[in-house]
């Protein structure tokens, strides 16, 4: 299955995801709206499709929080790919008016423009972080979820939004539960980078990575060419509703490190440990069980993809 010929719309595309997700629907020739404030992305995710003066490319800068811009952007639009989000735990914690600001009330406004250009379908994008550090392993789209972050609040709202114009207004909606994302174009210099580029970009430089806990939690991570092959399917796909986007495999940090010394690493390199940060789980394993169910399956182990990103 692929989508052709249509009209998509993708926020934040000009981030990490949304910039490969962008990626993947101009190569299937579609017609691509870009909309993007830059808060989180960045245009160089895109340039080359800019550079090049890609006809089937429109960039918007611009914020999911003014529905006006939204209204006019949905015009005519076959699908959209919600990637907008200020996406950090530990930033909604810093600052969760934001987080709340961006995340429900800009995903509502999505959702209506959405709703009102008769919109076929919104993909949204969630977090595992909704499951919180229930002790129940691998998580389950019907557990009930315990976020311990405004920001795991925000992604679950949006869900909550999505689900309710799926059935009142019988606009099709799909969120997908990401389980830590991970691949080209995540920034490692960023306050709040996420542990794989972090840890990369600190292993190249021959400077020790720092491990916020014991490094014995454990996580599900995501090659990012998956979580758009997951992108993809689910809007074409019929169904609706919740799912897991995960690999189906757990490492532990202390073993992820290691893998990276061992790509990546020049000279004897020793992980360093600071204290837990708050709203940070312990655990996390997705059940992709109902995913696979649905017809999408993952193509990315966690060396297959670290190989990947080292070219290998």
């Amino acid at each position: 299955m692929a989508i052709t010929g249509c009209k998509v719309v993708v926020t934040g595309g000009a981030g990490f995801i949304g910039s490969h997700i962008v990626d993947a629907l101009l190569a299937s020739g579609n017609r691509v709206t870009v909309i993007d404030n830059l808060s989180t992305g960045n245009v160089n995710n895109i340039q080359h499709h800019l550079s090049a003066g890609n006809p089937s490319l429109e960039f918007i800068r611009g914020s999911i929080t003014d529905l006006s811009l939204l209204q006019k952007a949905f015009k005519n639009a076959d699908y959209v790919f919600h990637q907008a989000a200020i996406p950090s735990v530990p930033r909604s914690v810093a600052n969760p008016s934001d987080s709340n600001d961006v995340n429900i009330t800009g995903t509502l406004n999505v959702l209506i423009a959405a709703r009102d250009n008769r919109v076929k379908k919104v993909v949204y994008a969630s977090s595992c972080s909704v499951y919180g550090d229930t002790p129940t392993l691998p998580k389950q789209e019907d557990m009930l979820p315990c976020p311990l972050s405004p920001y795991a609040v925000s992604k679950l709202a949006g869900e909550y939004y999505c689900r309710v114009f799926n059935t009142v207004y019988n606009l099709p909606t799909v969120s997908l539960r990401y389980f830590n994302v991970y691949g080209p174009r995540q920034d490692p210099k960023s306050e709040y980078a996420a542990v794989i580029p972090r840890f990369i970009d600190l292993v190249r430089q021959g400077r020790p990575p720092v491990v916020f806990g014991d490094g014995e939690q454990t996580r599900d991570f995501t090659f990012v060419k998956d979580v758009v092959s997951a992108n993809l399917f689910f809007a074409e796909s019929r169904v609706t509703g919740v799912f897991n986007i995960g690999c189906g495999e757990s490492i532990t940090l202390n073993r992820l490190v290691g893998l990276i010394i061992r790509i990546w690493g020049k000279g004897e390199i020793n992980p360093e440990y600071a204290s837990p940060r708050a709203g940070d789980i312990r655990h996390s394993l997705a059940d992709i069980s109902r995913a696979r169910a649905a017809g999408w399956h993952p193509q990315y182990d966690i060396i297959a993809g670290l190989e990947e990103m080292d070219g290998r």
